[in-house]
């Protein structure tokens, strides 16, 4: 990995890091992909683009305040993401554990929800949320969206909620999305997404890289990229604005079965 990239995930992770303590410590985690200076000053910005606002009140009011707090993304994957009893969800880059703790009830006990982030302040806070929820169907998994640190095959629905937008090896994600994914299991991710006509110079114009809108892809980008790591049945649909040309978006898409990914070699289609 180049230093310039190294240096980058640092500052996302530094960012990440001061977040959780300032919840950690009974304040609120000021709005990250918001695009405001809170997370190194300490001054709290209310973005209603982003965070908490976005859930529901009846899913705020289950969860422990903390786990509300720290919510930095930019929708409700655990809403679109059609989670059913007895399912293994993945969440990349938990944070707080928000959208895990959410995923696991409504897996229920015979199912289980994982999250993996990187940073050791925020493992830490969604270990003490689980427990303050009283949520045992959970793992919080320390690692990068890059290389995931799970087996192959074993996740039933991955979600995430504004966070691949800021990797910067976009293909590595959704490489490691489809890997992990059992055949026939599916994404249901919140992300920051642009219009086609956006330069990476015009969304860099809109917010910075840690603030979620320089890293985005466009939708064509986003496609492509979801369509080489193999999965199908791709949908992306704008949600909201976040800036101009910029939308938070909902992404599905589907990784065929092996049935599906098997080439026909009968008459009918090989002659």
């Amino acid at each position: 990995m180049s230093e310039p990239i190294n240096e980058l995930r640092e500052t996302v992770r530094e960012r990440y890091a001061a977040a959780a303590v300032a919840v950690a410590s009974g304040g609120t985690a000021e709005d990250c992909c918001g695009g405001s200076d809170g997370c190194a000053t300490g001054v709290i910005e209310v973005d209603e683009n982003f965070g908490a606002s976005l859930y529901g009140a009846g899913d705020r009011d289950a969860l422990p305040i903390q786990a509300v707090a720290a919510s930095l993304g930019c929708g409700n994957p655990t809403a679109v993401a059609d989670l059913r009893e007895g399912e293994t969800v993945l969440d990349l880059g938990s944070g707080g554990g928000i959208d895990v703790l959410l995923s696991a009830r409504r897996v229920g006990p015979s199912g289980k929800a994982f999250g993996v982030d990187m940073t050791d302040e925020m493992l830490a806070l969604a270990r003490e949320n689980a427990v303050k929820a009283g949520v045992t169907n959970v793992e919080f998994v320390k690692g990068t969206i890059e290389a995931i640190p799970l087996p192959d095959n074993t996740i039933d629905v991955v979600i995430s909620n504004c966070v691949i937008n800021l990797s910067t090896d976009k293909p590595a994600v959704f490489a490691e999305m489809a890997r992990v994914l059992a055949p026939g299991g599916r994404i249901g991710i919140s992300d920051v997404v642009a219009e086609d006509t956006l330069t990476p110079a015009q969304r860099a114009e809109r917010g910075d890289y840690v603030g979620c809108i320089a890293g985005a892809l466009s939708f064509a980008e986003y496609r492509a990229g979801l369509e080489t790591a193999g999965l199908t049945e791709i949908e992306i649909t704008p949600t909201h604005s976040v800036a101009e040309g910029m939308y938070s978006a909902i992404v599905k898409a589907v990784k065929p079965t092996e049935s599906a990914n098997q080439a026909c070699c009968g008459p009918s289609c090989c002659s």
